[in-house]
């Protein structure tokens, strides 16, 4: 079976965003013209995550936004620091993030409600965030003027590294204040 790991090695390895299973199973159905189980693949997944488990290598096979990605190990995260404020062009702006963080929570969702929200114009967020395909146009509404709805993208899940939008964090997972104005405690008298 060491030949099947090698080319679900090389497949993942040339992939530019994370590769599902489905992708890596039809790939390998064309290659060796017979359909692959898909527990042999994840067989030979487990495998290739325990070899780059390892400390012999500076990254690990992951799985996120619905695929597998070789991505470095965060032992390494000082070196790769340098060289992405070296490309901090690509980062987001807090504007962006907060525009992004409406459309995650409220999808689908029109630019006239993300504006509601957020309380400025969103036109050049949602332009950068479109370009950068972290998000997608979704459809259109039933309002009036059949305004566009955004949604989030599958690369909007590799690049905050989660599987579905039910690991965004919650409320919830916020601590609150312990300590609220106007909140008035039993005395005791």
């Amino acid at each position: 079976m060491e030949f099947l790991h090698k080319h679900i090695e090389a497949l993942i390895f040339c992939s530019p965003s994370p590769l599902g299973l489905d992708e890596i199973q039809k790939c390998l159905t064309e290659m060796f013209e017979s359909e692959v189980p898909k527990e042999h693949i994840l067989d030979a997944i487990l495998a290739l995550q325990e070899k780059y488990g390892h400390d012999d290598f500076s990254f690990a096979l992951e799985h996120l936004g619905g695929g597998y990605q070789f991505l470095t190990k965060p032992a390494f995260q000082s070196s790769i620091s340098i060289l992405l404020r070296q490309q901090s062009q690509k980062r987001l702006s807090t504007a962006q993030l907060e525009t992004l963080s409406i459309i995650a929570y409220k999808q689908p969702v029109t630019k006239t409600e993300v504006e509601q929200i957020r309380g400025v114009s969103c036109d050049y967020s949602i332009q950068k965030l479109l370009e950068k395909e972290l998000i997608v146009i979704k459809g259109k509404s039933d309002s009036v003027g059949k305004p566009m709805l955004y949604g989030t993208s599958d690369k909007f899940m590799e690049y905050f590294g989660i599987n579905n939008l039910g690991d965004l964090p919650q409320p919830k997972d916020f601590s609150s204040e312990t300590n609220q104005i106007g909140e008035e405690k039993d005395q005791l008298s």
